[in-house]
C-alpha cells in the first residue's frame, strides 16, 4: 500500500537528491512521488531555464515494462526537442518488472500524474495542461493514462489519491493496445512475448489493462506512431485503437513510418520526434 509522500519544501525542489542548472535546462533528480514496500517511486524533472510555456509532459521510462534508472544528465538530450519549445518534462519511473506487474506499473504512473498535478505550482506548470508519451510498454502506459484515468477519490486518506490522474494529450509510439492477444495464456501469442515476465497475466487482467477496451468519447487527443515492419508489436495494435478513437469521436492521428520496425532510427526517429513535439504544441500550449 502506498504511503503519503513528503511535502514540498522549496519552490523548485521536492524531496529530491539534487538540483542542477545547465545553460538551458534546470534538472531536478529523483523527486519522490510515492513509496511502496520500503522503496521510493521517483521521477526526474527537466525544466526550461527560460521561456517555459507552462505545460508539463510526462515520459514513461518503460521498455517491456522494465523501468530502469539512468543518470538524468544522460537523458537531457532526449528531451531537448520538448524543453527547447518550453515544455517541462518529467521522466517517470514505475515499479519495474519482474518484481512488479503491469497492474502495479499502471497504478504507479497514475500516482505520478496525481502528484505532479497536486504540486503544479511548485513545478511552475498548469495542472490542466499535462501530456504523456512513451515507447512500446511506455506507450501502453501512456494510453492507459489517456483511456482509463479518473478524477481521484475525495475520501482517500492520502491527499495525492484525491487528485485527478487525467491527462490532456497523449503520444504513443509502437504501443501495445490489446494485452489479451499478448499474455502468455493467450492462444497463439508470439513466442517473443515469453521474454517479458510482465506478460504473465491472466486473461481477466489482460483485458482490464488493455487501453483498447477503455476508449470513450472523453479521451484526450492521441497521436499514434508505428512502423509497418514492426514484428514485436504489429501495426494492428495502433490501427485498432485508432479506429476505436474515430468511432468515439476522439481526436486521433495514426502515423505509419514505412520500413520502420519496433525501434525508430535516422529519418524515422527524426520525424517521430517532430510529430510528437508538434502534437503537444497543438494540444497543450495556450493560445
Amino acid at each position: 500500500m502506498l504511503k503519503p509522500i513528503c511535502l514540498a519544501f522549496a519552490a523548485t525542489l521536492i524531496c529530491s537528491s539534487s538540483l542542477v542548472l545547465a545553460d538551458d535546462v534546470q534538472r531536478t533528480a529523483d523527486v519522490v512521488y510515492g513509496h511502496k514496500y520500503g522503496l521510493a517511486l521517483t521521477f526526474d524533472v527537466f525544466a526550461p531555464a527560460e521561456n517555459a510555456n507552462g505545460a508539463g509532459v510526462l515520459f514513461m521510462v518503460s521498455g517491456g515494462w522494465y523501468s530502469r534508472w539512468s543518470p538524468p544528465e544522460g537523458m537531457e538530450r532526449r528531451f531537448k526537442p520538448l524543453t527547447d519549445k518550453g515544455f517541462t518534462v518529467f521522466a517517470v519511473r514505475h515499479g519495474s518488472s519482474p518484481k512488479f506487474s503491469i497492474p502495479e506499473a499502471v497504478e504507479d504512473v497514475r500516482r505520478s500524474v496525481r502528484y505532479i498535478r497536486m504540486n503544479a505550482e511548485t513545478f511552475h506548470i498548469d495542472p490542466n495542461r499535462l501530456g504523456v508519451y512513451g515507447v512500446s510498454a511506455g506507450g501502453h502506459l501512456s494510453l492507459m493514462l489517456g483511456t482509463a484515468s479518473d478524477a481521484g477519490n475525495p475520501k482517500a486518506k492520502d491527499p495525492v489519491l484525491r487528485v485527478s490522474d487525467r491527462v490532456q494529450a497523449v503520444v504513443a509510439w509502437v504501443a501495445p493496445t490489446d494485452l489479451q492477444i499478448m499474455v502468455w495464456k493467450a492462444p497463439g501469442h508470439l513466442p517473443a512475448y515469453e521474454r517479458y515476465p510482465a506478460l504473465n497475466l491472466d486473461i481477466k487482467n489482460a483485458k482490464t489493462f488493455s487501453p483498447l477496451v477503455h476508449v470513450t468519447e472523453d479521451d484526450p487527443p492521441t497521436l499514434l506512431v508505428v512502423g509497418d515492419k514492426d514484428n514485436l508489436v504489429p501495426i494492428k495494435h495502433s490501427q485498432d485503437i485508432h479506429a476505436a478513437f474515430q468511432k468515439a469521436n476522439v481526436s486521433s492521428q495514426l502515423i505509419v513510418l514505412e520500413g520502420a520496425g519496433h525501434g525508430f532510427r535516422g529519418e524515422h526517429k527524426e520525424r517521430a520526434v517532430n510529430e510528437l513535439a508538434a502534437w503537444f504544441e497543438k494540444h497543450l500550449v495556450a493560445e
